[in-house]
């Protein structure tokens, strides 16, 4: 095969727009393009992270229309119009958000790596109120894994963002 014939193989980008962390974003895709990628290649937003990129590890996880997903296991143009949530979109200016505040002081991460698809899975399980018992919010987060092992933290992290958020 010629590498003109090759480039014909290759599908063609479409231009989709999301709505991501409250404001459209336009991004070309092909087709097979993971929500995942268009959000790390496409629009520069790197606070996602590709860890297994087979849906085990929960590093992608980001909030879509408040709901928890793999970022690696859905299609761009799946996305299409709905409401994407990412790690940089948390904050607001200055202040963060309480859960981001809580894992900093419980010290819920060491490495890092694994800590914007923890924080984003622990904002999506209390929005959806699956934050009962510890039993439960260890259950909730098991699809993020930390392989420095920060889940003590973690989960006290958890707990006291729910407090504050009860507070609220």
């Amino acid at each position: 095969m010629t590498s003109a014939e090759g480039a014909r193989l290759a599908p063609e980008p479409v231009a989709i727009t999301l709505q991501v962390n409250g404001e459209p974003r336009r991004v070309d895709v092909e087709p097979r393009t993971s929500l995942l990628d268009a959000l790390r290649e496409g629009l520069g937003l790197t606070g996602t992270k590709k860890g297994c990129d087979h849906g085990q590890c929960g590093a992608c996880t980001v909030l879509v229309d408040g709901v928890r997903i793999y970022a690696c296991l859905t299609l761009a143009v799946m996305q299409r119009g709905r409401a994407v949530e990412t790690i940089e979109g948390l904050a607001r200016g200055p202040d963060l958000h309480p859960v981001q505040a809580a894992f900093l002081a419980q010290d819920g991460f060491q490495c890092g790596y694994c800590t914007p698809g923890q924080v984003m899975s622990a904002v999506g399980l209390l929005g959806e109120g699956f934050a009962g018992s510890r039993t439960e919010l260890a259950e909730q987060l098991s699809g993020n894994l930390c392989r420095c092992g920060a889940y003590v933290g973690i989960l006290a992290a958890v707990e006291e963002a729910r407090r504050d958020l009860d507070r609220q």
